[in-house]
């Protein structure tokens, strides 16, 4: 008789692309986002938090065209009806909420959202499949008023969080302006003008010079490999060449340079005056060009936008993991999309918006050491006697009542050393000790953990005897005692 095969285990191993998150990193971020949400509550924003799962439909720029739409999305087809999807953003459900209750919601209606986001994308280095967003928008206002206050409010979001004022500029630029500059081109072949955009988009990375060439005949790049140009002539190209180098020192200087790039475009002109009205309405709340600039350079992202975009990026230096110096980079962009609620309800909905990414925010606090610290355990009452648990357990409830973090022993309590090994290994600060010695005199034995383990590490003989890591104290004053050393821990 042929013998049962064992059963197959699964492999304990995260998914590739996905991580987890244990006690330091979770607490971590909820202390971003609540001062994040802090931030937006202040500036009249409400939260909303929307369904983890839409429909493909709504999602809309994952719309089905085959039989399983795997594109870019986690999707599913359930009972041979709608396909589902995981959300990929947050903003595609903000504007199917806008649309489904558009008769219940103020307008303009601003709501703030955070929670993770899935995409179905090839993972990498810093790469992940499901990460966090934070995002706010301002949905049915066309003033220019609504992006100057996502801009504002994404500089108080920053020094909020921990990045010093100068370590980040929010610079603004305007999708009009840049189509300004296309009509002033004469390119009516969309696909010369895609092929213009993509090159425009590479300017962070090729500079003036690489834009030239790649508007051009093309370039070697960097590995040698020759990239074929756009094909324009030189005097073709130069609006765009005018228009990525407008900024000047000044905001007056770079809206005129800006004028002249866009030459005689209705458009290119409108969208430079908003950007004057937003320089304006920041200079007034008194966010000058040290906070938030008016920069060109600014053009990812610029084939979704229909307005003003920004980007928020950190000037600071941080080394990579090859030990060289670079800037750490953009940690938040969004600006002004009015035709995303309108495939909905067929009627144009003005809105804007900022996407934060919490997971790069999270790491350049921690490159400036705001973030990154080992996070505290709690208190840990130890076990000496099986037949005292409740006693244990009382001093428990009442460390616990007093709003400290506590905890019993809940192991094995006949080796007392792996007990406190158990403390050191949750990063406990204080160890409470009580034997039936210590219950029939009423007193219990206080051991400082921080301490201890600095006195191990540094501290002579004569220290350990001037200041004891362990004591005793009469059992009445538990409470105060421990709040006492871990208020000198702080």
């Amino acid at each position: 008789m042929a013998k049962d095969k064992k059963p197959k285990r699964p492999k304990a191993e995260t998914p590739k692309g996905f991580r987890d998150y244990f006690g330091a990193d979770v607490t971590e971020r909820k202390a971003m986002l609540d001062a994040i949400a802090a931030v937006y509550h202040r500036y009249g924003f409400d939260p909303l938090e929307t369904s983890a799962v839409e429909t493909v439909e709504a999602l809309g720029k994952f719309l089905p065209d085959v039989d399983r739409p795997n594109e870019g999305v986690f999707a599913w087809q359930e009972d041979e009806a709608d396909w589902l999807a995981l959300r990929y953003d947050l903003t595609a459900p903000l504007a199917r909420v806008a649309a489904q209750y558009r008769n219940d919601l103020p307008s303009p209606y601003r709501r703030y959202a955070m929670g993770p986001v899935w995409r179905n994308e090839k993972p990498g280095p810093g790469r992940f499949r499901q990460f966090y967003q934070c995002d706010a928008d301002t949905v049915g206002s066309a003033s220019v008023a609504a992006d100057a206050e996502i801009c504002a409010m994404l500089a108080d979001t920053l020094e909020a969080v921990g990045i010093p004022r100068g370590d980040y500029i929010v610079r603004v630029n305007n999708r009009k302006v840049l189509n300004g500059v296309l009509e002033t081109m004469g390119l009516s072949d969309d696909a010369t003008r895609d092929a213009v955009l993509r090159t425009i988009d590479k300017f962070d990375k090729v500079g003036e010079a690489g834009v030239r060439e790649l508007l051009g005949k093309g370039r070697l790049d960097a590995s040698g490999a020759y990239i074929d140009g756009v094909g324009l002539a030189p005097e073709q190209a130069e609006p765009v060449i005018a228009f990525l180098t407008s900024k000047a020192d000044g905001t007056e200087t770079t809206l005129a340079n800006l004028r002249a790039a866009v030459g005689g475009s209705q458009m290119g002109a409108e969208g430079v005056d908003e950007l004057e009205q937003i320089a304006a309405l920041l200079a007034a709340q008194g966010y000058g060009p040290d906070r938030i600039v008016i920069d060109p350079s600014v053009v990812r992202g610029l084939g979704y936008y229909t307005g003003p975009v920004f980007e928020a990026e950190l000037s600071f230096e941080i080394t990579d993991e090859k030990g060289r110096p670079r800037q750490f980079g953009s940690v938040a962009g969004g600006g002004r999309y009015d035709d995303l609620v309108k495939r909905f309800t067929g009627q144009a909905v003005p809105a804007t918006g900022v996407s934060i990414g919490v997971d790069r925010l999270l790491a350049a606090l921690r490159a400036k050491g705001r973030a990154g610290g080992e996070m505290q355990g709690p208190v840990v009452v130890t076990v000496m006697d099986r037949a005292r648990l409740a006693d244990y357990q009382a001093m428990v409830g009442e460390l616990r009542a007093a709003g400290i973090r506590a905890e019993m022993y809940l192991g094995n309590p006949k080796n007392f050393g792996n007990q406190l090994k158990y403390a050191d290994k949750r990063g406990s600060p204080v160890a409470v000790i009580a034997g039936s010695d210590e219950f029939d005199k009423g007193v219990v034995q206080i051991k400082d953990l921080i301490l201890g383990a600095k006195i191990a590490e540094n501290a002579t003989l004569e220290e350990w005897k001037e200041r004891p890591s362990q004591f005793e104290i009469a059992r009445a004053d538990l409470v105060a005692e421990v709040a006492r050393i871990l208020a000198d821990q702080e």
